[in-house]
Order: structure tokens, then sequence, then C-alpha cells
């Protein structure tokens, strides 16, 4: 009986600190997101994430496709590289 009660403590123990072991690991990742700016006239129709001018509330909301008031959220530095069939994507509201 002894040693089923050891075997057992021994199981739980590794169990514990294989856990912590893996819960230290994940934090850093969550750290580190990437950041992220506001890209206008890049949202289709209805995809955008705030704010898209006057007549709309905020996300969802954006009534065409590549409207240049609307803004999706996109990771930082490739905003301007992002090519649609009206033009590039701007950092600014661009002017329909």
């Amino acid at each position: 009986m002894n040693t089923r009660n050891l075997a057992l403590a021994s199981l739980a123990m590794a169990a514990i600190t294989s856990g912590a072991a893996m819960a230290q690991d994940t934090k850093p990742m969550m750290d580190k997101k990437p950041a992220m700016e506001k890209c206008y006239g890049v949202a289709m129709a209805g995809k955008n994430d705030c704010a898209a001018g006057p007549g709309t509330t905020c996300a969802g909301t954006s009534k065409t496709d590549y409207q240049g008031n609307a803004w999706k959220n996109v990771p930082a530095g490739t905003c301007a590289t992002i090519k649609t069939p009206t033009g590039m994507g701007s950092l600014t509201p661009i002017k329909s």
C-alpha cells in the first residue's frame, strides 16, 4: 500500500511541475503581439474595424469595398504596400 501511495504522489508531482513549465513557456508568446496600425481604403464592405465616417457607427458598417474613410487594423509597416483595385492603402482617410 505504501508503494502505491508513493507512486501516486510521484505522478501528481510530475503533473504539477510539467503544468507549471508549460505555463511559463506560453507567457512570452502572449507578450509579443505584433504592432498594428489603422489602414484606410483596404476594407471590404461591412468588414471594417471601426469608425467608417459619417452615416456609420463602428465595426462592420462600411457601405462599399475599399471605402476611403473605413479602416482595418493591419501589421505595422504593411499598410502602404497593400494594393487594391482603387489604389494603395493609406495611413490617413482617403477622400472619395
